[in-house]
């Protein structure tokens, strides 16, 4: 590929790797990748769009994710990455104010948005050129179809034949749940129908629409030629101890949701400003920490015992956290007067973030059945989730009860998707157990 007339080459295949090459040269509507952990799919989307732009002077991008705060440290990062990858720094100027990447020769843009503002994804006008491409990072996050229609429909319109562009709407995504709408929509393909008449579907990991407007395909870190040792042997002892995440996490198989620990809860807006002000209703703040495998993760509610309900409006969830980060981070979230239960495992932690600053964090009791009866008690109450805690909604709709050998359900859930859902048992201990005394 020729990136300008001084000739300087890049080889395509030295940069971006083995695994998808059908995936790279796809140029129909819906372009959709499911696959686990550091199977390259975003890295390989970040080049591929880079390139793409570089190729097609008129063409412009949108780059989605559900909630707009979370693309600056994910499709953001991993689109300067590709530039710096294949060398290109000098064409490319790059802004965070607002988000947005502008290719220097022509004016081409890559526009950032989130669906949490939907005027501003319907309404984008390019300024040179056309807008052809969008790309969905962690798609699972969008749980309404609707909400990916009217995505769909901003991408409209002709494009000029002798121009060789084409429409594009690219997914990638972790496939923790199969009852998702993605997959009967790209995965699944319509056989037939039932006695009742309802579709009947064939599911495929790998295949491409007879129409030719989809193509839908799965990676896993097999076809990832630069993990390390020490990159592998995570999946190696993945694949020994926990069989059921390494099938999701490391080969990038659906995630087959039975038995969810929390069925009594929905998506849905609200103003947090308007619930707090309901006679009864009191704010709940939970934090359970992890570091380089696990997330840190707060959870930041309101719950009114009247009505029987908890609002989730807020979520903090990320890896590789110092104790000092933590504090930054829950600052600048505004939240560092509040109440925080935490995880009575880490006292240490606990005393730094105190000494830090988050004076009114206190170690969560636990105690004997404290899982088991903090969430009975969960489940008495509704459970409404703002849309923007997305990691909260991965979590709630995939914790599900273990299984022991034979395959039925036991009285303890499993040990995955439970950072949040921790979180959730602090914050909420002193309204199953009643208050400690306390001086502060």
């Amino acid at each position: 590929m020729k990136i300008d007339p001084q000739a300087k080459v890049i080889r395509l295949p030295e940069v971006v790797g083995r695994g998808y090459a059908a995936y790279w040269s796809f140029k129909g509507r819906y372009r959709v990748c499911k696959g686990s952990r550091a199977s390259k799919k975003s890295k390989t989307t970040a080049l591929n769009i880079i390139t793409r732009m570089m190729q097609y002077p008129e063409a412009n991008t949108l780059v989605v994710r559900k909630v707009f705060r979370t693309l600056k440290d994910s499709c953001f990062t991993e689109l300067k990455w590709a530039i710096n990858r294949l060398g290109v720094q000098a064409h490319w100027e790059i802004k965070e104010s607002p988000l947005e990447m502008t290719y220097k020769p022509t004016g081409q843009k890559i526009y950032f948005r989130g669906l949490d503002d939907p005027l501003k994804v319907t309404s984008i006008t390019v300024e040179i050129g056309y807008l052809c491409w969008a790309w969905i990072e962690e798609a699972y996050e969008i749980s309404s179809e609707s909400d990916f229609d009217m995505l769909d429909e901003s991408i409209r319109g002709a494009v000029p034949e002798e121009t060789g562009l084409f429409k594009q709407i690219t997914l990638t995504f972790n496939p923790w749940n199969e009852k998702h709408w993605i997959r009967k929509r790209f995965f699944g393909e319509q056989v037939g129908t039932d006695a009742q008449g309802n579709p009947v579907y064939q599911f495929h990991d790998n295949w491409t629409s007879p129409d030719g407007q989809i193509y839908a395909t799965t990676t896993n870190y097999l076809c990832n030629e630069w993990l390390d040792t020490a990159d592998l042997k995570v999946f190696e002892s993945m694949k020994r101890n926990n069989p059921r995440r390494y099938a999701v996490a490391g080969l990038g198989g659906w995630g087959i949701v039975d038995g969810l620990v929390f069925e009594n809860w929905q998506e849905q807006a609200f103003d947090p400003r308007e619930v707090s002000q309901k006679p009864d209703v009191k704010s709940a703040f939970g934090l359970d920490f992890g570091y380089t495998n696990d997330p840190t993760a707060l959870f930041c509610g309101l719950v009114s015992k009247e009505e029987k309900t908890i609002w989730v409006f807020d979520e903090l969830y990320e890896k590789a956290l110092t104790n000092r980060m933590i504090y930054e981070r829950v600052t600048a979230m505004g939240y560092a007067k509040e109440r925080i239960k935490a995880d009575c495992a880490e006292p240490k932690s606990i005393d730094e973030l105190r000494e830090a600053g988050l004076y009114r964090i206190r170690p969560a009791r636990k105690g004997r059945d404290s899982i088991s009866n903090g969430i009975q008690y969960i489940q008495g109450y509704k459970i409404i989730i703002h849309p923007r805690c997305v990691n909260f909604l991965m979590e709630v709709s995939n914790y599900t009860w273990a299984k022991d050998a034979f395959g039925n359900k036991i009285n303890r859930p499993i040990d995955e998707f439970n950072h949040l859902m921790d979180a959730m048992r602090y914050a909420l201990e002193d309204m199953l157990t009643g208050p400690a005394y306390s001086f502060d």
